[in-house]
Formats: C-alpha cells, sequence, structure tokens
C-alpha cells in the first residue's frame, strides 16, 4: 500500500487520497499540494474525489485509498455497524457547514420563515449537510418535514443540475456552485448555513486505526503538512490563496475562487490547526440525534486521535 520510491537519497511515500467532494471549501489542502508541503515532508499525494460518504468510506475501509478527507459522522457510521478496524479522526480541515442556500428567486430582505411552503432541494439523508441543513432549520422554528417539501433523494452529484433545471425553490448547494451559479443567474445566495450551526468537525482527514499503528509516521509528516497550509491560508488574502490553488479549478475564474474563499474565511470554515476538540465533537452528535441518523453516542477518545495533530503544533 506504502510504496518507497528511490529518488537519490530521499525516498518518497506515495499516499492515495479520497476527498468526498472536489470544492473550494477544502482550500488548504490544495495549497498543501500546490506548494509543495507534501511533498517537503517525502509524501506523494494523490488525491481522487469520491462522491459521497458512504462510496468514499467503502474506499477507505477496502484499502483502495489510505485517507479520507469525509465528514466525522462516516467513523461513526462504520464504528456502529462493528467494523473490526475502526475508522480513526487525525485532522480536522473545516470547522464549519461548508453550504449555502440558494434561491431561485432573488429576494432583497430573505428571512428563513420564507421556506415555510415552499419546495426544498436538500441533501442526502443521513450526511452531515443534510442534517445541519435540518438543525439550522429547527432553530429558526421550522419543521423540515411538515413546514415544507423536503426533496433528499437526489444523488448528491445531480443536486445542482436538478436545481438548475426547475427542481425546487430553494437548494442547498456547496461552493463554488453557489456562487457560479449567482453569476450565471441561475439562483441567488441568501444564507449561509455554517454561520449557523456552530462548530462542528464538518470534514476530517481520517483513517484506518491499523493505519494508525502502522505508519504513524506517513500519518505524522501528512498532519504537519496540512498544518502548515492552514496557517498559510489564515494568514494569506483571498487572492493569494486563489491563485495557488487555482490549477485545482481550471475552469473556474480566479476572482470566483477568491470570493469564495473570502466567504469561507469570513465565516470561519477553515480549521486553522487539525485539532478535532471534544466539545466539536459532542455538538456533532448532538446534531445527529436531532436528524434521528446517531447510531449510538461515541465517546471522544474512541474514534478522534489529537495525539500527532498536537505534537506536529510544537
Amino acid at each position: 500500500m506504502f510504496s518507497l520510491t528511490a529518488c537519490g537519497k530521499d525516498k518518497v511515500q506515495k499516499v492515495k487520497v479520497a476527498e468526498v467532494t472536489h470544492s473550494i471549501f477544502y482550500a488548504p489542502q490544495y495549497v498543501a499540494l500546490e506548494k509543495g508541503f507534501f511533498k517537503d515532508e517525502g509524501l506523494d499525494v494523490e488525491v481522487t474525489t469520491v462522491p459521497g460518504g458512504d462510496k468514499t468510506m467503502t474506499a477507505l475501509l477496502s484499502g483502495g485509498v489510505d485517507v479520507a478527507l469525509v465528514g466525522s459522522e462516516t467513523s461513526i457510521y462504520v464504528y456502529a455497524q462493528d467494523a473490526k478496524d475502526k475508522v480513526i479522526n487525525f485532522a480536522q480541515l473545516t470547522q464549519t457547514d461548508g453550504t449555502f442556500l440558494v434561491s431561485r428567486e432573488k429576494i432583497d430582505n430573505f428571512s428563513w420563515d420564507q421556506l415555510k411552503g415552499s419546495t426544498f432541494l436538500g441533501q442526502r439523508k443521513g450526511g452531515m449537510p443534510q442534517m445541519v441543513g435540518e438543525f439550522v432549520l429547527k432553530n429558526h422554528g421550522i419543521d423540515p418535514h411538515n413546514d415544507l417539501e423536503l426533496i433528499q433523494n437526489v444523488d448528491y452529484a445531480n443536486i445542482a443540475p436538478a436545481f438548475a433545471s426547475g427542481t425546487g425553490d430553494y437548494v442547498q448547494l456547496f461552493e463554488p456552485t453557489a456562487s457560479l451559479f449567482e453569476s450565471e443567474g441561475k439562483g441567488h445566495i441568501v444564507a449561509s448555513f455554517g454561520k449557523d450551526s456552530g462548530h462542528v468537525p464538518y470534514t476530517t482527514f481520517m483513517t484506518k486505526e491499523s493505519t494508525m499503528k502502522e505508519n504513524a509516521e506517513m500519518v505524522e509528516k501528512f498532519t504537519r503538512a496540512i498544518y502548515k497550509a492552514q496557517q498559510w491560508v489564515e494568514s494569506h488574502s483571498p487572492q493569494e490563496v486563489a491563485k495557488v490553488i487555482k490549477p485545482q479549478f481550471p475552469d473556474t475564474d480566479e476572482e470566483l475562487i477568491a470570493t469564495v474563499v473570502e466567504r469561507y474565511k469570513g465565516q470561519g470554515s477553515y480549521a486553522t490547526d487539525p485539532i478535532l476538540d471534544e466539545e466539536e465533537w459532542n455538538n456533532l452528535q448532538d446534531i445527529m440525534d436531532e436528524a434521528g441518523e446517531l447510531p449510538k453516542h461515541i465517546d471522544y477518545k474512541t474514534l478522534v486521535n489529537t495525539k500527532i495533530a498536537n505534537s506536529v503544533m510544537k
């Protein structure tokens, strides 16, 4: 799985990563790739997009990839199924929801109660975007299953096309799709789920417990590169970040990328260090429980390892 390739006196370790989606929401990961932070650690990181948390987790558990970048709820689902090899969260990348509420019609003075009686095209049932979406709606006095028509049976990859083709009055979208729709006149961003959800381990890097034990050095190098990237994103302007990660989004205008980065930085979506703390973990389980998706409460230390993250930060 972990190949060592001789390159002069250096040894390069191949690491395969499966990301659940390809989004500017994951900017620090792309900074680590484009700025060579992984290479500086002797890692040759290959990132593949595997849409859907279930598919991403299958890739990890089957050994198809070494690391998964996905919502922490997936590690809970796996543990609840009595998996022999637990999935461990070792480095947090994003700490808020990354989706936005997009309206088909332009609304100058939006209020959440305007969703009542509408058709809402949400995210996949059981996934973090959908659970956080329902959590935010309930906090605004909206029953997502009775006060509106909730559509949540559309595959992740088809949600944006479905809205573009006329399905729904509102849709929950990630960036850059939300801003792209707005620029093309297909929709209008009216609210941020990230601002209303509080801090959660929305997207984390995770790997199998056996990998944590057998390849601890790789995990440490990987985490150190991510931490460098997180600090770089924090200390540089959205325009500078956009310029660096532009090769990852060749079909997206650089100014649009900068706009998205600014929006995410402004609401604190990018974690500035890889620590997934206990309060965030408990907030995640509260959201899952509220959505009726928490199989059982899992102790923080069972599926979260911050030892390596703390080590690289010293």
